[in-house]
């Protein structure tokens, strides 16, 4: 793993309990496209150390998850964390 993939991930542990962050705004933290972001996130071997769950797409959808049992267990963690979710989408609120 380089090194801005590694700090990226590191970087979804300061993400607070009750938000998400997104593809973008992590992107833009690091100077990388976001789709560097999506990749460090499919690759990431710890979700449980690095929660790549709480990383969403800018529109705030929630479309795509490579994790357990997929989408579903992205929403269901979501929600753990008292993320409301509405039709697939997470409220502008929740988004730092």
């Amino acid at each position: 793993m380089d090194n801005i993939s590694q700090k990226i991930l590191e970087a979804l542990q300061e993400i607070p309990k009750w938000k998400v962050m997104t593809y973008k705004t992590l992107a833009d933290k690091f100077w990388v496209h976001p789709r560097k972001v999506a990749m460090t996130m499919k690759y990431n071997k710890y979700p449980d150390i690095y929660p790549c769950y709480k990383v969403i797409s800018h529109s705030g959808s929630i479309s795509w998850y490579s994790g357990e049992n997929g989408v579903d267990w992205k929403i269901c963690r979501l929600r753990a964390d008292g993320i409301e979710v509405q039709d697939g989408k997470i409220e502008r609120k929740y988004i730092i």
